[in-house]
């Protein structure tokens, strides 16, 4: 189980995806029921660390600190350059001694250096995957993905990217509540729609609705009743061509993609925390039969209800995510 968490610095880190790391895995969250993590970022010495940005950052902890971590990250780093020798030993001790590995988008190219993407799938920025296959022929390298599970390897697209998969490593390693509260403090989607398989848990959505917000809670609260768009209409006011039409405005989305969405991603949370049948939780989300809901599900989230629940109930297994 994942208590322990390092991240490695050295001169070109970008600070973006440095933050992104700090904000996964570093903030105390104790107080909303996730668990608190040893969490520390390691330089190879005391001297301050210029910045991809050109500022500089002190970090404080040295590499002696990576002997100990569950997980061991690679923000962005420059692509060219190479790490320095205690980077490239501090991170090869953790892999062989069985430390699971996290890259956040150019970070990939210092794994790749190290031979640890060698007969691995694994993908970067979008901007660099051909560059990523040209450097490391024996990388099996998938571009257009938020984030690969290979295993002990993860690597992450560009930049909010390493978001996705760090909400990845927390779903797996300590379950969907813990990964959704996560999110909602980072303040992020839960889910990200446009095709992907990702696999993170039910949360409030991300909406900025000005005069939905209301509804929209109430519909998550209640997924079983009718939310057609007449239905939904009355509750609100309005006539069903208006609330149609304010409803795309307010969440890019139609009333009956988002409400299946809700659907789906309540499913998930049930398939992975419960033992009860998919006919079950079809009526539990508000799908008419079980088929509809493997349907959907499948649909959106590109494996069946079944696959999924192999896949994190008990022991999580590969997960490629497809991004928009």
């Amino acid at each position: 189980m994942l208590t322990n968490v390092a991240v490695l610095a050295y001169e070109g880190v970008a600070p973006f995806e440095l933050g992104v790391l700090c904000e996964a895995f570093g903030l105390d969250r104790s107080e909303n029921g996730v668990p608190r993590l040893d969490f520390a970022v390691c330089a190879a010495d005391a001297k301050p660390i210029r910045t991809s940005m050109g500022f500089s950052i002190q970090v404080d902890e040295g590499l002696d600190r990576v002997a100990s971590a569950d997980l061991v990250a690679v923000p962005a780093m420059p692509r060219g350059g190479v790490a320095p020798e205690p980077i490239r030993d501090a991170l090869l001790a953790a892999y062989e001694r069985g430390a699971r590995i996290l890259s956040v988008c150019s970070g990939a190219f210092t794994l790749g250096a190290l031979g640890l993407l060698d007969g691995r799938e694994c993908t970067t920025h979008w901007m660099f995957t051909d560059e990523l296959q040209r450097r490391f022929p024996l990388a099996r390298v998938i571009p257009e993905v938020l984030y690969v599970d290979s295993g002990q390897v993860v690597t992450s697209a560009g930049s909010a990217a390493g978001l996705d998969a760090a909400l990845h490593i927390w779903r797996q390693e300590h379950g969907a509540s813990v990964a959704s509260m996560v999110a909602r403090r980072a303040v992020v989607p839960p889910h990200r729609d446009g095709g992907q398989a990702q696999y993170i848990a039910r949360a409030v959505p991300a909406c900025d609705a000005e005069t939905l917000g209301p509804l929209l809670l109430w519909i998550l609260e209640n997924l079983t009743e009718d939310h057609g768009v007449e239905t939904l209409a009355r509750r609100v006011h309005m006539s069903p061509r208006t609330f149609a039409r304010r409803f795309r405005d307010e969440t890019g989305s139609t009333p009956h993609n988002w409400v299946t969405r809700q659907r789906v991603a309540a499913a998930e949370e049930l398939l992975e925390t419960s033992e009860q049948p998919v006919e079950w939780i079809a009526a539990e989300v508000g799908f008419a039969n079980a088929a509809i809901l493997r349907h959907h599900f499948t649909r959106t989230r590109g494996v069946s209800p079944q696959q999924y629940r192999r896949t994190f109930c008990p022991s999580p297994g590969r997960a490629v995510v497809e991004a928009g």
